[in-house]
């Protein structure tokens, strides 16, 4: 198995298992404020988002550091995988709650691990192909741009429906 191949598929299991695992943090560390700009603090669509876009950002760093010698656009390629991966979430959510009129918890779970796949699948395909060159500079500032609004919209979120917390 190629480098690529095998960690990419090691990064899918890490995301699957530490975003799962941050869903339960918050509570975990007390509702610590720190823990919450990183793990969700409550069951929004938003909050959720968070489940894919900080363990993909770890792996990635560790990812770039193992294999940026051989794939000079891995930079880039891992960039857009972590936005294509955060942003299926309320894709994937709301086109199904739309189309149900209702969530489902299985079909929860089974966006965050759709994601989290098809932004490895994404990383590993654009890796591989090389046949654009990315805007790594513009990719590295959207992906900035999303934390820091993870960080600000973690504790004073609009009032729109992504940011809303279901009622159940």
């Amino acid at each position: 198995m190629n480098q690529l191949k095998k960690y990419t598929i090691i990064g899918i299991i890490f995301v699957l298992i530490t975003g799962t695992l941050s869903h339960f943090i918050y509570d975990w560390s007390g509702k610590n404020f720190i823990v919450g700009f990183f793990c969700p603090v409550n069951e929004s669509t938003w909050e959720h988002m968070k489940l894919v876009f900080f363990p993909m950002l770890v792996y990635s760093l560790f990812m770039y550091r193992k294999l940026s010698k051989y794939y000079p656009c891995i930079f880039a390629s891992l960039s857009l995988g972590i936005l294509i991966g955060t942003f299926l979430i309320p894709v994937i959510f709301y086109t199904y709650t739309g189309i149900l009129g209702y969530n489902l918890f299985i079909l929860d779970i089974t966006t965050f691990a759709l994601s989290s796949i098809f932004a490895f699948y994404s990383i590993y395909k654009i890796t591989k192909s090389y046949k654009r060159k990315y805007c790594i500079s513009l990719l590295c500032i959207v992906v900035f741009v999303v934390m820091l609004c993870f960080m600000a919209f973690t504790y004073h979120p609009p009032q729109i429906g992504l940011f809303a917390v279901p009622v159940t």
